[in-house]
């Protein structure tokens, strides 16, 4: 039987198969590779973005003896429309007359709204029109290894800046009062004398932190104070003029404690505070603390170190009947204590 003749080209049933080979797929092309200029050119750009953004608000303070005599001069930065400015506490902290020079060359009227030695932080507030806010970031999302821009006047010299990374964040401070300063930002922007109290800036013109201190003689090792720190120490500066803190009157020690006693007692931690003095007339000394005794907890908070003990005697603490757990020798006890509201020249 002879078959049909069919025209596979036309039959509609069919798919025609090209015999031709395919052509080959074309290679993707690679994706440039930015050259050294340009990667230059955008960290330029960003350093210079920031300073621009930030740079007309940041402030130079002089401070003035009661006798008109220089004191010292130190950085600030306006951080609201309506003239509050943010600076260190070393910066201004007695100062009998302050001095704001702005960065278009005014030179306002100024004075001090409140200072907390105990974080290195004041609010000052000066009196003029059309002033530009530097933008309050979040310490809390910054990152290691980010671009880090800190614009202040080392040395008297305006609106110097110096760039670098954030080098460690978490780090601890001591203040000169002897309290601990957490959320501490380091930093290798070189800072120099007169750069404390000035804006640490992100990529953006965000402020990330208050630049507060240098190690010397090393080199690259600066500290900024976080700005979530900041944010929360200036508003009650500015609605109390001062940080309440609660205070229990006892100069503490770090002491270990022996380990049969911390299995004993069941506690928490393996030191304690030992209480090496305490203050006549005090809330420690009308609970019956003692001296020689140790302190191990304080309303069921392990105190392994002071600096634990002073996180824990906050504002919230004052006239509140709290519990004071210590050791009297092998005993364990438990003290009812009121703190009662800090002053600088008291013991904690």
């Amino acid at each position: 039987m002879k078959m049909a003749d069919r025209n596979f080209e036309n039959d509609p049933g069919l798919t025609p198969i090209s015999l031709e080979p395919a052509p080959e797929a074309e290679a993707a092309a690679p994706a440039p590779v930015p050259s050294d200029e340009a990667l230059l050119d955008a960290y330029s750009k960003a350093v210079v973005q920031a300073s621009e953004a930030v740079g007309p608000s940041v402030v130079n303070i002089e401070v003035r003896r009661r006798d008109g005599q220089r004191q010292g001069s130190g950085s600030g930065f306006i951080f609201t429309p309506d003239g509050f400015v943010l600076t260190n506490s070393h910066v201004v902290h007695g100062a009998a007359r302050l001095e704001v020079l702005l960065a278009d060359g005014r030179r306002p009227d100024a004075h001090l709204v409140g200072d907390d030695p105990d974080t290195d932080l004041a609010v000052l507030r000066i009196y003029a029109p059309q002033l530009r806010p530097a933008k309050l970031g979040e310490s809390k999302n910054t990152r290691v290894g980010q671009l880090a821009i800190a614009i202040g006047n080392p040395y008297g010299f305006q609106c110097t800046v110096t760039a670098g990374v954030v080098s460690a964040l978490g780090r601890s401070f001591r203040a000169n009062t002897g309290r601990l300063i957490d959320d501490i930002l380091q930093t290798d922007a070189a800072l120099n004398p007169g750069n404390s109290g000035g804006p640490l800036v992100n990529s953006k013109g965000e402020v990330i932190g208050v630049n507060t201190a240098v190690i010397l003689p090393a080199q690259g090792i600066c500290f900024a104070i976080g700005v979530d720190t900041a944010k929360h120490v200036a508003a009650w500066l500015m609605k109390d003029g001062k940080i309440r803190r609660s205070y229990i009157g006892v100069g503490g020690q770090n002491v270990p404690l022996h380990r049969r006693l911390v299995r004993f007692h069941h506690l928490g931690t393996a030191s304690g505070v030992l209480a090496i003095s305490v203050a006549a007339g005090s809330p420690a000394a009308e609970a019956g603390l003692r001296e020689g005794d140790v302190m191990v907890e304080f309303n069921g908070q392990p105190l392994p170190t002071i600096d634990a003990l002073h996180k824990l005697l906050t504002g919230d603490q004052i006239g509140l009947e709290s519990t004071l757990t210590i050791l009297r020798g092998t005993e364990k006890l438990a003290l009812k204590i009121k703190p009662a509201e800090s002053s600088r020249a008291r013991l904690e």
